[in-house]
């Protein structure tokens, strides 16, 4: 039996809350009940939002009412609760040069921890990240299961603007930067594989609740793959599990 909670948010809006905490198994019911209401999903729902440990929906008030919706969303939580199965993941391995002008802060962070460069790329590289959430910017993922002997805090003074395909870690996650923006982040490293593209039948390539990992790749190879997303010939590896 699941527990969770359903409140108003604002006159066009409910947030259901499973747990007060960041989990993978928390996350995972968010997707889980995120999935059947995309398929199941009432009339007058405008938007699903779907975060660490709370699903947000967005509604049309004049549509249907407030009552009516929580009732209807409480219903498929219990029979989701009931024959909740398992899902089909996705698994992103994602090339990344480090350091240089990629990644400028990789110096910091090896010094802030104790460490040398390469053992701060190689715990990098070492994990599976869940893609909890999607935020910031539009296709930005918030990663979690970094290893907590790369952790830093946050830069105390931003930098105005840093490229699309920026590694960063703030804190005990790490991330992606999809656009050019303003970054508070550490940034350790660069892919060239966009993760957001206005023009593409799916403009956001890492959706929440995949599985990222990174892979450092050299200069040349870097250059090479750069070449080859240019050219639209780049093939990024996907399994399914």
């Amino acid at each position: 039996m699941w527990n969770f909670q359903v409140s108003p948010l604002g006159d066009q809006g409910i947030r259901i809350e499973f747990a007060n905490i960041i989990s993978p198994k928390v996350n995972k019911k968010v997707h889980q009940f995120v999935d059947v209401l995309e398929q199941k999903a009432p009339q007058g729902i405008v938007e699903i939002v779907p975060a660490y440990s709370t699903v947000t929906v967005c509604y049309q008030p004049l549509v249907i009412g407030y009552e009516q919706l929580v009732a209807l969303l409480e219903e498929q939580l219990q029979q989701l609760s009931a024959t909740a199965a398992s899902q089909q993941t996705r698994k992103l391995t994602l090339p990344v040069f480090y350091g240089g002008e990629s990644g400028p802060d990789l110096d910091f962070v090896a010094g802030y921890n104790g460490l040398s460069r390469e053992e701060v790329v190689s715990r990098h590289t070492s994990r599976d990240y869940l893609a909890y959430m999607i935020g910031f910017t539009p296709g930005f993922p918030y990663l979690g299961g970094m290893d907590e002997t790369i952790a830093v805090p946050r830069r105390s003074s931003p930098r105005k603007q840093i490229r699309a395909g920026s590694v960063g870690i703030a804190g005990s996650q790490t991330g992606i930067y999809s656009v050019a923006s303003p970054a508070g982040w550490q940034i350790i490293g660069h892919t060239p594989v966009p993760l957001f593209d206005p023009y593409a039948e799916n403009p956001v390539l890492i959706q929440a609740g995949d599985t990222i990992r990174f892979h450092e790749v050299s200069r040349p190879e870097y250059e090479e793959i750069c070449s080859a997303v240019m050219e639209k010939q780049y093939i990024l590896g996907i399994d399914y599990f």
